[in-house]
C-alpha cells in the first residue's frame, strides 16, 4: 500500500451498526445524504437483522465486523464460554480489566477462539462480503484477540484491521477536554499499534496510516471534523465515529453526541473541507481491489 496514489483517499466509517434502529438509521441516511463511506457491523446487537437488510439494500456501503468482546453479548451460549461471559451470555462492562484477564487466563484463551470464529461465521453467513475488522472499544488489538483474528485471517478473508493512531498534539490543539486521559489512551494505543503493524505485516494483512476517533471518541462533531481535516498529513485515513438517532424506547450505544455525530457527517461543509484537502471518498472494499 506504499505506491503513489493519484488521490488522496479517506474512508469515513460508522461504528455500531446493528445496536440500534436509531444507530442503523443515522449510519443509512450519512451514507445516503453524506460522506459515510463505511460500517462496522455488531453480529450480536439488537437490531443485527434490520442492518443486514439495509446493507443489502444499500450495496455501495461497505460493511466489516465489529467484534464484540465486551460491554455486549455473546454469539456462543453461556455453557460454551462460561470464562468470558455471564449467565445471560454478557461479557464483563469493564474493558481495562478484561483486556489484562483475556491475555492471562488460559480458559479464556481457548474461549476467545471460539466466540471471535463464531462472530465471524455468523457475519459471513449474512452473505454480504467482509469489508475489514473492528471491535467494539478496540478489544480487537488486545494481543490474544489480534493474533486470533490473524490467524482466522486466510479462512474468512480478513483483508484490512483498524489499527488507531492518530496525533496526540493535533488533538489536543482542537479540543483539550479530558486532556489526561488523551495523553494516556494515545500512550496505550501507540504501543498497540506498534504490535499489531509488526503483527498484520508477517501475514500481509493491511491497515491505514492513520485512524482518527479514539482520543475524541463520542465527539467527533462538524466542528471537530472542519479542524481536523485541512491538518491530516496522511494519505490513506480512516477517521470513524458512533453516528445515531435517539428513537423512544431503545438503548443509548452510551458512547456520546451520536446525532452531533450523524450531522457533521452529512454537513455540506465537511463534505467541502474533503474536497479541498485533496481527498477521495472510499472504503475498504475498494482499497482491496487494488491489492
Amino acid at each position: 500500500m506504499g505506491e503513489q496514489r493519484q488521490h488522496r483517499q479517506l474512508i469515513i466509517n460508522g461504528d455500531d451498526f446493528g445496536f440500534s434502529s436509531g444507530v442503523n438509521q443515522a449510519i443509512i441516511d450519512a451514507h445516503q445524504r453524506g460522506v459515510l463511506t463505511s460500517t462496522s457491523l455488531m453480529v450480536t446487537g439488537d437490531a443485527f437483522e434490520e442492518a443486514v437488510a439495509l446493507a443489502k439494500a444499500h450495496p455501495t456501503l461497505a460493511i466489516g465486523l465489529h467484534l464484540v468482546l465486551i460491554c455486549g453479548r455473546s454469539v456462543l451460549p453461556p455453557e460454551k464460554i462460561p470464562h468470558l461471559v455471564d449467565a445471560d451470555g454478557y461479557f464483563s462492562n469493564q474493558p481495562e480489566k478484561s483486556g489484562v484477564y483475556y491475555h492471562f487466563s488460559a480458559a479464556a484463551h481457548q474461549e476467545l477462539t471460539l466466540e471471535i470464529r463464531a462472530q465471524l461465521e455468523k457475519f459471513r453467513q449474512t452473505g454480504l462480503p467482509l469489508s475489514h475488522v473492528d471491535g467494539h472499544l478496540h478489544m480487537h488489538l488486545q494481543p490474544i484477540v489480534l493474533q486470533n483474528l490473524v490467524k482466522l485471517a486466510e479462512e474468512f478473508e480478513i483483508r484490512f484491521i483498524r489499527l488507531p493512531l492518530e496525533e496526540l498534539q493535533l488533538t489536543l490543539n482542537i479540543d483539550r477536554t479530558n486532556f489526561l486521559g488523551k495523553i494516556l489512551w494515545s500512550l496505550i494505543f501507540r504501543g498497540l499499534r506498534r504490535y499489531g503493524e509488526g503483527l498484520l505485516r508477517t501475514h500481509n494483512i493491511h491497515c491505514t496510516e492513520r485512524v482518527y476517533g479514539l482520543l475524541q471518541t463520542g465527539c467527533m462533531t462538524e466542528d471537530y471534523l472542519l479542524h481536523l481535516i485541512p491538518q491530516i498529513r496522511a494519505n490513506l485515513v480512516e477517521i470513524y465515529s458512533h453516528p445515531a438517532i435517539p428513537l423512544s424506547g431503545e438503548p443509548d450505544n452510551g458512547i456520546g453526541f451520536g446525532q452531533a455525530e450523524r450531522d457533521a457527517l452529512i454537513s455540506d461543509r465537511v463534505r467541502q473541507s474533503i474536497e479541498q484537502s485533496g481527498f477521495h471518498l472510499t472504503n475498504y472494499l475498494q482499497l482491496g481491489k487494488a491489492i
